[in-house]
Formats: C-alpha cells, structure tokens, sequence
C-alpha cells in the first residue's frame, strides 16, 4: 500500500501543494527530552523549491522548539494528511536547517514568501529530503475546508520590526527550547533584505 519515492515531483508535489495543513515533528537528542509535533498553516508559508528540498516560513507566536532541534540535529519529518478526495498520507523525513533573518540566503529564500512575509517571519526552515513516503489514510476523517484563520497575520502585521523583536524578547522559549537549546538567536537579527 505505501510507496517510497525518490523525490518531490508530478502528483507528489501537487499533493503537498493542494494541502491547507501540515505537520512538523522534531526531537531533541536527549533520551528525556520534549518531542515536538506542531500544525503548520496559513496559505503560502510552504514551498517545494526543488525535486528534494522544501522550506517553510517560521512565525513568531509560539515557542521555537523546531527550530531549536534542527539546529541541535537536523532531524525533521513533515506530513500530510488527506482530509478530502482520495485518502492519503505523506511524509518527508529529512534534515532541517534554520534560516535566520541575518542569514546571506535570506533575502533570496524571503522572496517565495512575498504574499505571507511581515514581521512575524523570524526564520526560514529549509528540509532536504531524505525519505518521501507514502500511506494509505484510510483511517483519515473527511473534513472540510471553510477557511483561513487570519488573526495571527492581522496581529502581526500591525507591529513594526521593533515591535516584534520587544515581543520575542518577553516570550518564553523563543531563545531557547524547553529543554534549553539554542533556538531563535535574540536579539532578533535585523533582516538583510531591508535596509
């Protein structure tokens, strides 16, 4: 039933792009350390740049745990779940790199997220693909779309750059992990792409 595939392509790639969620799941290296599973949304914030590498937009307005355990290991599986048309589901297992705002790829990698960029964006995860599978999701529930959610880009986009980085300042595990990794470097950098 499930299949391996040996790269991001044709109706791989349309699958991902079609999708409105996705997931990320991260471990620290630590036997009892956190495992962190989180939802990712918001149209836009996810981009197949090539046959093996994706890269997401990290926002501000939760913890920074995934990026705290690529930059500890790398390690990173995102997945897909078919909640309508034919059931489905996706993973990418892979190695994961945080993109910061200061980072000389930054202004490139920034420019695919143009629609959904604002202040909020305080890094880039880049995963280069290692294993794209495949499984059935006959246990999958349909649902349906309605709609994006909009407040986190609307709360966000009425804070200036400053704003922003005062806000991740005051927040708890956004310079470190739960379990004390280095996460998002605070200060926050000020971005290369905007002088």
């Amino acid at each position: 039933m499930g299949k391996l595939y040996e790269r991001i392509d044709g109706r791989i790639r349309s699958f991902i792009e079609q999708q409105p969620v996705f997931f990320t799941a991260t471990a620290p290296l630590a036997a009892d350390g956190h495992v962190n599973l989180s939802p990712k949304g918001r149209s836009g914030t996810l981009v197949v740049l090539d046959e093996l590498t994706l890269a997401y937009l990290d926002f501000g307005g939760s913890g920074a745990e995934t990026v705290a355990h690529v930059r500890e290991n790398g390690r990173i599986t995102l997945m897909w779940c078919a909640f309508s048309g034919p059931p489905k589901i996706l993973r990418v297992h892979g190695e994961g790199e945080a993109v910061f705002r200061d980072d000389p790829r930054w202004a490139g990698l920034i420019e695919h997220f143009e629609d959904v960029d604002g202040p909020s964006a305080r890094a880039i995860v880049l995963v280069r693909a290692k294993r794209v599978s495949d499984s059935c999701g006959f246990a999958v529930p349909h649902m349906e779309y309605e709609r994006e959610r909009t407040q986190h880009a609307e709360y966000f986009a009425r804070k200036s750059d400053d704003e922003f980085a005062a806000y991740c300042e005051k927040k708890p595990y956004i310079g470190q992990s739960v379990d004390g990794l280095p996460a998002i470097p605070l200060p926050l950098p000020a971005r290369t792409d905007r002088t």
